[in-house]
């Protein structure tokens, strides 16, 4: 490799450096929790996915170990070759009846579901309608399909809709719109009543990823339509966050899509199969999901009193009901210093800022879940207030 091409490397390696924008990991030497190890420091964690707190879930624990010995450690094949176990179509299934589909399939990890499912289903006849902050996935697997591309702005129904009248004017034979059922960087919820209702008034079909909202929103815990009350024609979604946080991504939908799928799906096709345990622990995270309606109430009031006491402090929180709570500081290096600082007070924390978020828009995301106790919200709002003092950014 030549000098100059790396020295352009390191000198861009320099520059996001100099502009505070550096990320960097720290190292967990226990299971994923409400507290963690982290090195030597045990701390209170806000920053994971893991809503309903399953990633250290005896039972799934079991049931992974479990799969192991009568069907081994890893398929060495993708799934059209040599790589389906009869437990990967019953997860496929269990997921397809807990979202009220057809049918489903499974693919490495959300990305790839994203990633394959516009190429295969939309040409360059169709066009493609997907919100502004959709997430990266949606945006490249869109990237990858030859449908007509229009952009709305986010969560903006009379965009939507006149997005909807361009692609109707220019002859699109079919369009979909995509969208995130939570824009995960702010806690929003897509309006999916309205999305829905639009689709069935211009002919479109609705997509949603529903990464950040399958297990645990809703009365049923299936997501954002099952919280709206709503249909919508296709899911994605994903077993590494609410369902256990492990790996492993879905598509949900009508047989016909599932079908054409399963022959055309680049990331299906030519990706290794699901090892077994991740299988089996997402078939019993399901069946502790339906019946787990304890754990969804216990995230929501985790929610509610967390939003209350960040907001008695005087943080600039942004509105919502979502277990994702973000506190605004504007400016990057303000984000790293604060979570450098609480996590020296025991509290973990990442600060997010460009190209995650925009420019100006540097925040802490801080993030609930069921297995918190009073006491670690308690011992982390006083250790937000002690450092957002020390940074001036509450009185």
């Amino acid at each position: 490799m030549s000098d100059a091409f790396l020295n352009d490397i390191r000198d861009t390696l320099k520059t996001i450096e100099a502009e505070g924008l550096m990320k960097r990991e720290r190292m967990i030497t226990s299971p994923q929790g409400g507290e963690i190890a982290v090195g030597d420091a045990d701390v209170i964690n806000l920053c994971a996915n893991n809503y309903l707190g399953l990633a250290d879930n005896p039972a799934l624990i079991e049931a992974a170990k479990g799969a192991m010995d009568p069907r081994g450690f890893g398929m060495a094949s993708v799934r059209f070759i040599c790589g389906t176990q009869d437990i990967h179509r019953k997860l496929e299934q269990k997921l397809a009846d807990f979202l009220g589909k057809d049918d489903s399939i499974l693919f490495a990890a959300c990305f790839d579901a994203n990633g394959g499912l516009f190429e295969p289903l939309l040409g360059p006849e169709d066009a493609i309608v997907s919100d502004s902050l959709n997430h990266a996935s949606i945006i490249d697997g869109i990237r990858l399909c030859k449908a007509k591309r229009y952009r709305y702005a986010n969560n903006d129904m009379g965009d939507l809709e006149e997005m909807l009248k361009h692609a109707k004017n220019e002859g699109a034979r079919h369009i979909m719109i995509a969208t995130d059922g939570v824009f995960s960087m702010d806690g929003y919820l897509a309006n999916l009543p309205e999305i829905t209702r639009l689709a069935k008034q211009y002919g479109a079909v609705v997509m949603v990823d529903d990464c950040h909202a399958t297990g645990f929103m809703g009365p049923n815990g299936a997501g954002t339509p099952d919280h709206f009350g709503v249909d919508v024609d296709i899911l994605t979604g994903t077993l590494g966050k609410a369902l256990g946080g492990a790996i492993g991504g879905y598509i949900a939908g009508p047989q016909p899509v599932i079908d054409l799928l399963r022959q055309r799906a680049r990331p299906y096709l030519f990706s290794n199969s699901l090892p077994p345990s991740i299988v089996a622990a997402g078939i019993e995270a399901i069946r502790l999901v339906e019946n787990g309606a304890k754990d969804r109430v216990q995230l929501r009031e985790n929610a509610r009193y967390w939003r209350s006491g960040l907001e008695t402090l005087g943080f600039d929180i942004l509105p919502g009901e979502h277990p994702i709570i973000p506190v605004m500081l504007g400016e990057a290096q303000l984000a790293q210093d604060m979570a450098a600082k609480l996590f020296d007070e025991g509290v973990y924390v990442s600060g997010f800022f460009f190209p995650v978020v925009p420019r100006g828009k540097a925040r802490i995301r801080t993030q609930m879940n069921a297995a918190l106790t009073k006491d670690e919200l308690d011992r982390a709002l006083a250790a937000f207030g002690k450092v957002g003092k020390e940074l001036g950014i509450i009185q």
